[in-house]
């Protein structure tokens, strides 16, 4: 049928198809032996010119289109320095000396965080010493308080009571918890920590407490329960994070 239509149909782009097909096998014979490509043919592999241009176009726009920026899932982190200064010398004094310099204790604090200012009343009333917010939700945080003159740590389950006595936050916590965990830790130097974790009906709170200089430390780090569970990991890490500096001893390197 094909060959009928072609002999008596004198089509100008069947002459020119023509045409430009012996030139090319004109080309394609002065070429050497190893240059002669075969076109293919029809088979089983074998896919119409329409579908391979499409492919093709299809792959251009996927190289050309710019990728997607990274996301940030993990935020940055700054190191905070803490002093645990007495009421008395709280606000400024005690001469130009650098607080990395001066240093009693340090822990991370999350990128975009913003820091409370502690009064001296506060300060000399229940020890806090430093407290850091998340700023979409102020009752995601963590903060430090301190006792002077304490030499070294009561048991591990009287601890934990002692501190409520003075965080009434705490306090309504542990009545509610549905789990309370506590264990002993200690670090490359010896250090002892006592780490507690207080699964509360409506907060979670990771604490750590210390003592050296003869002062007891405590490091807490609190959200409720549905930033817990987006926040888990970063406030794992900020509950880590918190080590004391022995006197003379460079400050610890953290990781930022």
């Amino acid at each position: 049928m094909f060959p009928s239509l072609l002999s008596r149909v004198a089509s100008p782009l069947l002459t020119t198809a023509c045409t430009s097909t012996a030139s090319s096998q004109q080309q394609a014979a002065a070429l050497p032996p190893q240059a002669l490509r075969l076109p293919p043919q029809p088979g089983n592999n074998y896919k119409p010119i329409a579908t391979t241009l499409v492919a093709a176009a299809a792959a251009g726009l996927l190289l050309l289109s710019p990728a997607p920026a990274p996301s940030r899932a993990d935020p940055e982190f700054t190191v905070y320095y803490g002093t645990a200064a007495s009421a008395a010398n709280y606000g400024g004094y005690g001469g130009n000396a650098s607080k990395k310099d001066t240093a009693e204790y340090v822990y991370d604090v999350p990128e975009g965080w913003k820091e409370r200012l502690v009064s001296k009343v506060e300060k000399g009333t229940n020890g806090t010493d430093s407290e850091f917010f998340n700023p979409r939700k102020r009752t995601e945080k963590e903060y430090l308080t301190f006792l002077s003159g304490i030499r070294a740590l009561a048991p591990l389950s009287a601890v934990l009571d002692n501190l409520a006595l003075s965080d009434v936050g705490l306090l309504d916590q542990i009545a509610t918890a549905d789990d309370v965990r506590s264990v002993e830790r200690a670090d490359g130097a010896g250090q002892v920590y006592y780490e507690y974790e207080v699964a509360g009906a409506g907060a979670h709170s990771l604490i750590s407490v210390t003592c050296a200089r003869n002062k007891l430390y405590a490091h807490f780090v609190t959200a409720p329960n549905a930033e817990w569970s987006r926040d888990e990991a970063m406030l794992r890490r900020l509950h880590e994070s918190f080590k004391t500096i022995q006197p003379g001893a460079p400050p610890p390197v953290t990781e930022t």
